[in-house]
């Protein structure tokens, strides 16, 4: 990971008409974000996609690192990949929510700027007088604009790793009234929190694969026995599958490992995305009815980890000699890594 140096730096090095102001402006957007723009949300919603209708779509780069933390997107691209505005204002919006930096970060910032700007005399005289004010935002300087005609939004980099998933699933709405996303891959992976990342940009339904766990008369030595035999696939073939494609409400009953029986229902609404989350559902049982397939993987050392930071010591064990071999007996028969449209790590 970079220092933010060197993000101002390949900044400075990819726009050269920048002058103290936009070294400014990117040290408050790496510390506040752009929390300012959204204090109306109404407002910054209608801006956008004002600004978004307006920009000519072009083959740029779809985003712009302003810190570890921090992307700059660009909306000459997001137009061009065909992706709805408003996926990228949710992911602004919850950002912006959710960003800590604040004064005592841009203050840090500002000082970091000066081992690095080409114009330090410029820099020092423009930031010393800007501290005099009350630390509000700034726009970029007229050379800036002129020369670089930015137009672009601010959200938190973890969003980045979505962005083909997203691609994806716009080419699929041009053509469909629901698009399906099925994310598989290993145990601690991410599969989850990625999932539910995809939930808040697409406001999409999610059906979860935990709600399929195999009920105890169905675990036989038999069934255990089978590559992807440790899922309830005969209920989610009947209660889900035929359901997924179709702008129609629907619900599956779900099993409770905690009572070892069905627990009330899931309910999934009209929203044209829907994402099915977990392992097993890529299952060659299901057949290809998922639009985009992600496989979601982690290091064998950073699975364990995580495992026991989330299922504790005694769980620990079982997810190592029980639930990991049977998920990788099922990954390796049917490959389903490699079946996969995109792989996440």
């Amino acid at each position: 990971m970079m220092d933010f140096e060197q993000y101002l730096e390949e900044q400075l090095y990819n726009h050269p008409s920048a002058e103290p102001q936009d070294v400014l402006k990117l040290c408050y957007q790496a510390a506040f974000g752009a929390e300012h723009l959204l204090q109306d949300a109404e407002k910054a919603a209608a801006y956008l996609q004002a600004e978004y209708d307006e920009v000519t779509a072009a083959d740029i780069p779809l985003y712009e690192p302003v810190s570890a933390d921090i992307v700059r997107v660009n909306l000459a691209a997001w137009k061009y990949h065909g992706m709805p505005v408003e996926w990228l204002f949710r992911m602004m919006a919850h950002f912006a929510a959710e960003i800590s930096g604040g004064e005592p970060l841009f203050r840090e910032l500002l000082q970091k700027a000066k081992t690095v700007v080409p114009f330090p005399a410029a820099w020092k005289k423009y930031a010393e007088e800007y501290l005099k004010g009350d630390l509000s935002p700034v726009h970029h300087s007229e050379a800036y604009r002129q020369a670089e005609h930015p137009a672009y939004r601010i959200i938190g980099s973890h969003f980045v790793k979505l962005f083909p998933i997203l691609q994806k699933a716009a080419e699929v709405l041009k053509k469909k009234e629901v698009c399906v996303i099925a994310i598989d891959g290993r145990a601690a992976s991410g599969k989850t929190t990625l999932a539910g990342k995809l939930k808040i940009v697409l406001e999409a339904d999610v059906i979860e694969m935990d709600d399929f766990f195999l009920p105890l008369s169905l675990r036989t030595a038999e069934r255990l026995a089978e590559a992807g035999g440790n899922i309830h696939y005969e209920r989610f073939l009947k209660e889900v599958l035929p359901h997924l494609s179709k702008p129609e409400p629907f619900s599956y009953r779900v099993f409770s490992c905690s009572v070892m029986d069905f627990d009330g229902e899931a309910e999934i609404g009209t929203a044209p995305v829907r994402i099915v989350e977990g392992s097993y559902s890529h299952h060659p049982l299901f057949g290809d009815y998922a639009d985009v397939k992600v496989f979601s993987t982690v290091e064998e050392e950073e699975q364990m980890c995580r495992i026991l930071q989330r299922n504790g010591n005694e769980m620990v064990e079982m997810f190592r000699t029980r639930w990991i071999p049977m998920e990788e007996k099922y990954f390796k028969a049917f490959v389903v890594a490699e079946k996969a449209d995109i792989l996440m790590k």
